[in-house]
């Protein structure tokens, strides 16, 4: 498994890797989801990068809005508006998100992986800004806490590229064809954004403790 991207897991907690791409409606979903999982139980959360449109050049690509504005809510925006996150409606662009897979890397080793990924998509799918370009990324990072001069040194140097590309390309290798994924050490794969039980499900299949309260 991703071998530049996996933890040592002796001795920890359940290993889960969150295969998304910050350009995907339903990863967004997933994360909202995937937090709560990992309040709950004894997991340990490890996003992975995917691509969800490999053609997308580096600038990005127009595209055209789904739904207009007097249209009625869609499901899946009942199920944002449900889970506390918005969908900001007329996106004419689609973002490269290779770059912002780069950021999430730095994140990971700053500790900050969660608040980056919920930034990020806020970013994205909310404000609609195009999360290729390198200032927006900056801008999501200080959200998220991180340094952003530190940032910004990896971000222009590309020092992350390689990881994430090796990741994406694993994702590929696996047979992965759709976002978000989740796998639960070597042990359970589980696609889409499922809802709460379908998870809560799958934690007392692989004998998963809850946290502790308090």
């Amino acid at each position: 498994m991703v071998p530049a991207m996996m933890d040592d897991g002796a001795g920890r907690p359940l290993q889960v890797l969150v295969i998304s791409d910050f350009v995907c409606p339903w990863c967004y979903l997933g994360l909202v989801e995937i937090e709560r999982v990992e309040r709950e139980y004894e997991v340990e959360v490890r996003h992975v990068p995917y691509l969800l449109d490999p053609s997308t050049p580096p600038e990005g690509k127009p595209r055209r809005p789904m739904t207009r504005p007097g249209d009625p809510p869609t499901a899946m925006e009942l199920r944002a508006e449900a889970a506390g996150i918005r969908f900001t409606r007329g996106r004419e662009w689609t973002s490269n998100s290779v770059l912002a897979h780069e950021g999430a890397e730095f994140a990971h080793e700053a500790g900050r992986a969660r608040e980056y990924a919920r930034e990020m998509f806020r970013a994205y799918f909310t404000e609609l800004e195009d999360i290729g370009k390198l200032e927006v990324v900056l801008a999501v990072g200080e959200r998220a806490g991180l340094d952003v001069e530190a940032l910004r040194a990896a971000l222009e140097a590309h020092t992350y590229r390689p990881r994430v590309l090796e990741a994406i390309g694993w994702t590929r290798e696996a047979g992965i064809s759709g976002v978000p994924t989740f796998v639960f050490g070597d042990r359970f794969v589980l696609p889409g954004a499922q809802d709460a039980a379908v998870f809560d499900a799958v934690m007392e299949r692989l004998g998963v403790p809850r946290r502790r309260q308090g």
